[in-house]
């Protein structure tokens, strides 16, 4: 039990002295820096459309499940300003207490366990390789020991659909087909909060909170900051293809993906 002490603000709180019982989170929750506005370390503006927002507390969310055969029981449902999933706290056997991401379906006072031979049960964790064919997973490990990567955001899936040596073939959330090491963990289930992207925001101003700052259409500015610019009253862009603002194609061109990975001979089937 802890004592707060108050300070004197008002004759109410000379003092003033109260226990107040610790939160068991407070070894989970932390502020953390933001950068703020998308800029690099030159201060230059890299990302655009971002700035603002209201402050967040992250939460350290428990992606590898190593607490290996010792059951937990999830106490709360509670929602996470950092991630479109809700989050799950659990309460372990042992005494220890963390946070996972929210299986679809499951409730408070359901119990989840994790190791290499456990029942194939929602909020489960095992090893791919003793999953059945056809399983939906997610919190899908890539590298072993590293932590769930892949399937985190609300309403993700994945799905085993082949084994083979010492890889399994995944469906991934996008629609890419790719081979993962067998003993790579994966949480049985889909991720909760299916309808996350149906939610409509109403006004600008809850899209302010999030950070996120307007986006402007490039025909309405000068020549200079875009190359769909320029122009007396409402016009056309004045080119055969739609640019970026930095000159190069869109719509409908890739640049995102880096070429010659390491990973390209492990994916079967390009996402959509």
């Amino acid at each position: 039990m802890a004592r707060h002490l108050y300070k004197t603000s008002t004759p109410n709180t000379r003092n003033r002295a109260v226990d107040r019982e610790s939160n068991p989170r407070n070894h989970l929750i932390y502020g953390q820096h933001r950068c703020g506005k998308g800029r690099n370390a030159r201060g230059i503006i890299t990302a655009r459309h971002r700035g603002g927002g209201h402050k967040r507390l992250y939460r350290q969310i428990d992606f590898r499940r190593n607490e290996k055969y010792i059951s937990g029981r999830i106490v709360t449902i509670e929602y996470d300003p950092n991630r479109n999933a809700y989050i799950c706290f659990i309460h372990y056997g042992n005494g220890e207490k963390g946070y996972i991401l929210h299986p679809r379906g499951a409730i408070i006072g359901d119990t989840i366990i994790s190791g290499t031979k456990v029942p194939i049960s929602m909020g489960n964790a095992l090893p791919l390789t003793h999953m059945p064919l056809g399983t939906a997973i997610h919190n899908i490990e890539v590298t072993l020991g590293k932590g769930g990567q892949l399937a985190r955001a609300a309403g993700a899936v994945g799905r085993l659909i082949g084994k083979e040596g010492q890889s399994v073939t995944l469906r991934l959330p996008s629609g890419e087909v790719r081979l993962i090491s067998k003993h790579c963990l994966a949480t049985v289930g889909q991720v909760g909060n299916v309808g996350a992207k149906l939610k409509s925001l109403g006004r600008a101003g809850s899209k302010s909170w999030l950070g996120k700052r307007p986006v402007v259409r490039g025909v309405v500015m000068n020549p200079v900051d875009h190359p769909h610019g320029g122009g007396e009253g409402r016009v056309q862009i004045g080119r055969k293809k739609p640019m970026t603002p930095w000159g190069y194609p869109t719509f409908g061109k890739r640049r995102s993906k880096k070429r010659n990975k390491y990973s390209d001979s492990l994916i079967l089937r390009r996402r959509k």
